[in-house]
């Protein structure tokens, strides 16, 4: 009983196939402002275009790849150092298709308080994730979510939306005092 209806799919799907790969399209082309049949040639028939849109259609794509290219590889993240106040570094990110700034410079050993503010309603920014640090967070639209951690060990820490789609840096520089640690603490919050 469940096969009866894909039977009848799958016969009705390879019946349209056959119909489709038997039949002879219909050529039909200009002939002194009238439309005619064409005799059958087996060639394409060249369309002349004149100049100006051959190099503006050429101009319109060698431009898109231009762009292409500059945004994927040549251009360069925002990158901004936490300014430290009363022993907690501290950095507001705008939230707004992605995350401004994208890359944050912060000392190793210190308090960080990063705070999101969240301007883009899109569900996928909805969520702020910091696999490293184990904080996951939600941020909701036009208010001020701050996550709070500290970083022990130097190195580059990622952040990313709910879904994985935008991404953030948070670079952790050595201390002035040469700080090491074994790595970084959860939240404090």
């Amino acid at each position: 009983m469940k096969i009866r209806p894909y039977l009848f799919t799958t016969l009705a799907s390879l019946g349209l196939a056959i119909g489709l790969a038997t039949g002879t399209p219909a050529q039909m082309e200009m002939e002194n402002g009238t439309m005619g049949a064409s005799q059958s040639t087996g060639q394409f028939q060249r369309i002349e275009q004149p100049l100006w849109t051959k190099v503006a259609v050429t101009g319109a794509g060698l431009g898109l790849i231009g762009l292409e290219l500059w945004w994927f590889l040549l251009s360069k993240p925002r990158s901004r150092q936490a300014s430290a106040t009363n022993g907690v570094q501290e950095i507001t990110v705008t939230v707004d298709g992605g995350y401004d700034p994208s890359e944050i410079v912060v000392q190793a050993g210190q308090p960080v308080r990063l705070n999101f503010y969240r301007k883009d309603p899109s569900s996928c920014l909805e969520a702020v994730r910091f696999p490293e640090f184990r904080i996951a967070r939600d941020l909701p639209v036009n208010q001020t979510t701050a996550i709070e951690f500290t970083p022990t060990q130097p190195g580059r820490y990622e952040f990313t939306c709910g879904m994985n789609m935008f991404r953030g840096t948070v670079e952790v520089q050595p201390g002035a005092g040469g700080f090491k640690g074994n790595g970084a603490n959860p939240a404090t919050v």
